[in-house]
């Protein structure tokens, strides 16, 4: 089959690759441009690395919607646009510059967390299952009917870092079998399952601020959202202790427990302790460390490693995991080692909560 491939980011490249080894005439990729080459650190286009290693010709319209591309694609002739990952929604005219139209790859259940960000707030909204979805494309965001879905488990303490990798590589297969379904049909007949409108929710992009941490959520949420908020914009609060000292840190690695720890009893929102898994009177091993991992960083979870205990409005935040302002990421224990805490300190909470 000609085909044209659009994308940018790095969810797209596993199933383009596939594309390509079975034999798929791909006559042009199209990815999102620079917007200011000269930057110190440009960001990553993933699918023109690819391309470009591939030998194949890459086009980087401003607008694919515009007069001039449109005309390019119609040009080619080709018979299916796959589009995974690319960041602008196709108008009707665009998509009707390919025989069979377009394909989308999404990472989710569609029509739940329609929007650019659907593995964080898989993550975000708790999720049990996460999953892709190829549609055929209508020029309504993330619209069109489902032609192929794979889901899989959300993994204990899994961050959108790990997830989203895996949904990608289950992409490829979805991909494939929507692509067959195409082969062979006559461009007028219904294809595919209809979404339900009643079931759709939202996943717009997140902003930095969305990764600020206010402990006047219960401690579920805040765990979901760091791991939501990794590797970007990663969860952040400032912690002050009792002489006066501040410090900003990234939160990298945490989990909720639904009880509040001996150290925070009578102790407010935010108050933050340092527990010592071995001698906390209510430790339960199995209540964090319930694998030999956690995060993907085994040593956090053992029982010999402190982490910081945070009450918060319903049950605890245990942190295992940490970037101070302008260093690098490192473990509570080795953080303290630098930064001790006497008793207790506090992070500070945000002006309004979200």
């Amino acid at each position: 089959m000609r085909m044209i491939l659009l994308g940018t980011g790095p969810f797209a490249v596993p199933t383009c690759q596939r594309l390509l080894e079975d034999g798929h005439d791909i006559a042009l990729v199209v990815t999102r441009p620079l917007v200011d080459p000269r930057a110190k650190k440009p960001p990553e286009r993933p699918v023109h690395r690819w391309a470009s290693q591939a030998g194949l010709e890459i086009y980087e319209p401003a607008s694919i919607n515009s007069p001039e591309a449109i005309e390019r694609l119609a040009g080619l002739q080709a018979d299916l646009m796959f589009v995974c990952d690319y960041g602008q929604i196709l108008s009707k005219a665009s998509l009707a510059t390919m025989r069979l139209g377009g394909i989308n790859l999404h990472g989710s259940l569609l029509p739940r967390h329609r929007g650019a960000a659907p593995v964080q707030w898989t993550l975000l909204s708790g999720d049990a299952q996460a999953g892709v979805t190829v549609i055929h494309m209508t020029p309504r965001l993330d619209a069109g009917p489902a032609l192929a879905i794979a889901q899989t488990e959300v993994a204990e303490d899994e961050s959108a870092e790990q997830l989203e990798p895996r949904l990608a590589q289950l992409g490829v297969a979805a991909t494939r079998q929507a692509i067959a379904m195409l082969d062979g049909w006559d461009g007028q007949s219904s294809i595919g399952v209809m979404q339900d409108a009643s079931l759709v929710t939202k996943a717009p992009r997140f902003a930095k601020s969305d990764g600020q941490l206010d402990f006047r959520q219960p401690a579920e949420q805040l765990a979901r959202q760091v791991r939501a908020c990794q590797p970007w914009p990663s969860t952040f609060a400032e912690l002050a202790w009792p002489e006066g000292k501040k410090m900003r840190l990234l939160v990298k690695a945490a989990r909720a427990i639904p009880i509040a720890l001996p150290e925070l009893k009578e102790k407010g929102v935010g108050t933050v302790a340092v527990v010592d898994t071995r001698q906390s009177e209510v430790w339960q091993p199995k209540v964090l460390a319930t694998s030999a991992t956690v995060l993907g960083y085994g040593d956090w979870s053992a029982p010999w490693q402190r982490v910081l205990a945070v009450s918060t409005a319903q049950g605890t935040l245990l942190i295992g995991r940490v970037g101070p302002a302008g260093k690098r990421e490192m473990s509570v224990d080795e953080f303290l080692r630098g930064h001790p805490i006497a008793e207790t300190a506090q992070f500070v909470l945000p002006a309004t909560s979200p």
